[in-house]
């Protein structure tokens, strides 16, 4: 029976956290949740697509299929940086579009215990924040998750969808 009930407190505890693959922007660090993840690749050649918006830098081809690139500096209207030997493609599901995503580099996967997670600011309504879906506190460094699947609004997303 001490197995069992260690066992099931296991088990409790792990569904009080959750797993955020987290990677920088600047100096600011930003998290998904690591079931959205399909991949990390390292940056390469990404071919332009006409009348797109400024935030997408293109499509690759991932083992034959067509993968829309959303640089998130573009996207979070940061300044723009030079690629680098850190600079990463995280590829991700996004709704039901595979999509990568180009961010500085990726930092670590964090366990979030859900006590640590906050809500996402009230920003008032001159500022965009429906993707972010909480802040978590590790240690003293504080970690914007995002909700993936919010992060384009749906003309962008039909934008990304175009690009099949």
């Amino acid at each position: 029976m001490t197995q069992l009930a260690a066992l099931a407190a296991d088990s409790s505890a792990t569904a009080l956290t959750s797993q955020f693959l987290t990677f920088l922007l600047g100096a600011e660090q930003y998290g998904v949740e690591i079931l959205k993840v399909q991949e990390i690749r390292g940056y390469s050649a990404v071919t332009p697509i006409p009348n797109t918006p400024p935030f997408i830098k293109g499509v690759i081809n991932l083992r034959g299929t067509v993968v829309p690139v959303v640089d998130l500096r573009a996207k979070f209207a940061m300044e723009a940086t030079e690629y680098n030997k850190f600079t990463v493609i995280i590829v991700v599901t996004l709704g039901h579009k595979v999509t990568g995503l180009v961010v500085d580099a990726v930092s670590d996967v964090l366990d979030v215990p859900a006590a640590e997670m906050r809500a996402a600011p009230d920003l008032g309504t001159r500022a965009d924040t429906r993707f972010i879906s909480g802040m978590a506190t590790i240690g003293d460094r504080m970690t914007v998750l995002l909700d993936i699947d919010r992060l384009l609004a749906e003309d962008e997303t039909a934008a990304l969808e175009s690009l099949n």
